[in-house]
């Protein structure tokens, strides 16, 4: 049932971060407030990803300023697999295949990186990204923690109590209906394994999240995976384990190679991800982590993990909402499995940190969003300078005031803004017709309002940046506006008495009316004139017909297509004498 908007309804960072707190100071009173995201590098890093790192984030920062101390943790998971070469990567190849298995630390970077190894290529650009954005956090190297030792005893312990392991993870294996699988066209239950951990694979936000759960050796179960100490990678297979010495056996399949090591002193592998992600819990006292879709279903890490943190650890799985997936301009749900999907970097590249935040913000993490890099980015951004008039006048609601207030500053103060925040699509298209001509850019900027005119281009960034990387980057070459050099005399000759009269209207008015307001008001108004009306004539269809055919005379004359930036922005970017000169006046 619909329920009238009220902060307690919409504002859903209040709400977590209340029971987040109240669960704080059950488990761990007195304590710093322990939120987590986990990342993996595998490739990049792309704004569906960005939420499970937002949604926590925003949720910290309001118990922040509500006084408390908060960690933030990151955990990069770059001790995970390399699963696959990813496709649209710039500065690799298929000699990347060779690589496939061993840890992402252990991968080259793409030719050209200045970083070591694959995961620190990829964890550079969404950490400058999270830095642009505000985002206040600790991260943890998985591979450091692994190979320092430093869940030793948390291993040891899985070890001696994987068959109580096997036991939860069996509950939720028996759920599997063969007869289901076999109308899947016949597949053996190991081969339909393999076919649900491709699809993960498809949608994980995470690598992680495709990994088994140790389950399918000959030898019993066993939580814990050796990276092969000849080819590095996790292509093994333990055959044997000793709990009172830790002596423990393995065999790798790709490479032949065979070693006996001991688990208290050995630090080369990890456990699979059914049991690392409840063990992590445990060890780092977690309360609040999301997790996408694809980890929430029967059966999936989260719903397993809640068992074995329990069961296995004595911990407490963390409050963990679902988040649903975002997507850009309507395309396909996005993959970090899959090269070329936008990245935070990207889009930062096109808006500025807070209006990114923004739509992270203002939607429940159940409900999913887009992020536009086509024309939308104008409306978008028309509907963001709208909420902060409307915050500015106080006529806001109070859980759109919220969203806005999270999204242009953290508890540590306000990000960094646009002096002049001139509307989005105004800057694009003077960018555009001025092909970033500074000095021509802003003689049409510092005219848009003659009584307050801008003095410099500064007050404008960064927003004039972001719409000139926008023009260039995302707008292709034949849908830039080229203003013509010479009258189309042809098309004014052709043109009849009403034509010709709305023309001389036009010209006649420049001088009286040259801001955008005021060329507003004249471009609109001409038809009307013509029509024997006011000039604050109400519209009807007849004049909106009118409106649309001087309008489309004016773009063929100006710059040769029917269509083209907003017809003030371009009078006033073509210049009143050139607007004569080009209108045969």
């Amino acid at each position: 049932m619909a329920q009238s908007q009220s902060s307690t309804e919409t504002d859903w960072v209040s709400r977590f971060a209340d029971d987040v707190i109240a669960e704080s100071e059950r488990r761990a009173p007195g304590k710093p407030v322990v939120v987590a995201s986990g990342l993996s590098p595998s490739g990049p890093i792309h704004l569906g990803n960005l939420r499970e790192v937002m949604t926590p984030h925003l949720v910290a920062d309001e118990i922040r300023r509500r006084g408390y101390t908060v960690r933030h943790l990151i955990s990069w998971d770059d001790y995970d697999r390399y699963r696959k070469v990813p496709n649209g990567v710039p500065g690799i190849d298929e000699s990347w295949a060779e690589h496939i298995g061993k840890p992402l630390t252990s991968v080259p970077a793409p030719a050209g990186s200045a970083y070591p190894n694959w995961a620190e290529h990829f964890k550079a650009a969404m950490t400058a990204a999270l830095d642009e954005l505000g985002v206040e956090y600790d991260g943890i190297s998985q591979t450091e923690q692994y190979t320092a030792g430093t869940y030793r005893e948390q291993i040891l312990h899985a070890m001696r109590h994987r068959a109580d392991i096997d036991a939860v993870l069996d509950r939720y294996r028996t759920k599997k209906d063969p007869a289901a699988a076999g109308a899947k066209g016949g597949k053996k239950p190991q081969q339909q394994k393999k076919v649900d951990e491709a699809e993960l694979e498809a949608e994980a936000g995470s690598g992680a999240a495709s990994e088994d759960d140790g389950s399918g050796g000959s030898s019993g179960y066993f939580p814990y995976k050796p990276y092969c100490g000849n080819c590095e990678k996790d292509l093994t297979t333990v055959t044997s384990y000793d709990d009172d010495s830790t002596e423990l056996n393995y065999t790798c399949t790709a490479c032949g190679f065979a070693e006996t090591v001991r688990l208290s002193e050995f630090n080369r592998g990890k456990l699979v991800w059914k049991v690392d992600w409840p063990m992590r819990w445990a060890y780092e006292g977690v309360i609040f982590e999301p997790s996408g879709v694809d980890h929430s279903s029967p059966g999936s890490s989260f719903v397993v993990g809640g068992q074995i943190v329990r069961e296995i650890f004595d911990g407490v799985q963390p409050i963990g909402p679902m988040y649903a997936f975002v997507g850009i301009s309507g395309m396909a749900k996005m993959s970090s499995s899959k090269g070329g999907v936008p990245t935070p970097a990207d889009a930062l590249k096109i808006m500025e940190a807070p209006l990114l935040r923004w739509l992270y913000a203002r939607r429940k993490p159940n409900q999913s969003f887009k992020i536009a890099f086509d024309q939308e980015i104008q409306r978008l951004y028309d509907e963001w300078d709208s909420l902060a008039r409307k915050v500015a006048d106080g006529s806001v609601l109070s859980a759109d005031a919220a969203a806005y207030a999270r999204a242009i500053g953290t508890a540590a103060g306000e990000l960094p803004s646009t002096p002049r925040p001139l509307p989005y699509r105004t800057l694009a298209s003077v960018v555009d017709i001025t092909a970033g001509h500074d000095e021509q850019t802003l003689r049409i900027l510092s005219e848009l309002d003659p009584e307050n005119p801008l003095t410099s281009l500064d007050e404008a960034r960064p927003r004039l940046d972001r719409a000139e990387n926008w023009i260039t980057s995302q707008v292709p070459a034949e849908a830039r506006t080229i203003v013509r050099d010479e009258p189309d005399k042809e098309l004014l000759g052709s043109l009849d008495e009403q034509g010709r009269e709305s023309l001389r209207l036009l010209v006649e008015g420049l001088d009286s009316h040259w801001s955008l307001d005021g060329l507003t008001t004249l471009v609109y108004g001409v038809p009307k004139i013509l029509a024997g009306l006011e000039p604050d004539a109400k519209p009807t269809p007849e004049l909106k017909v009118a409106q649309r055919s001087f309008f489309a005379l004016l773009y063929r004359l100006l710059v040769s297509r029917d269509t083209g930036p907003r017809l003030p922005t371009l009078l006033l970017a073509v210049g009143a004498d050139r607007v004569r000169r080009l209108l045969g006046e």
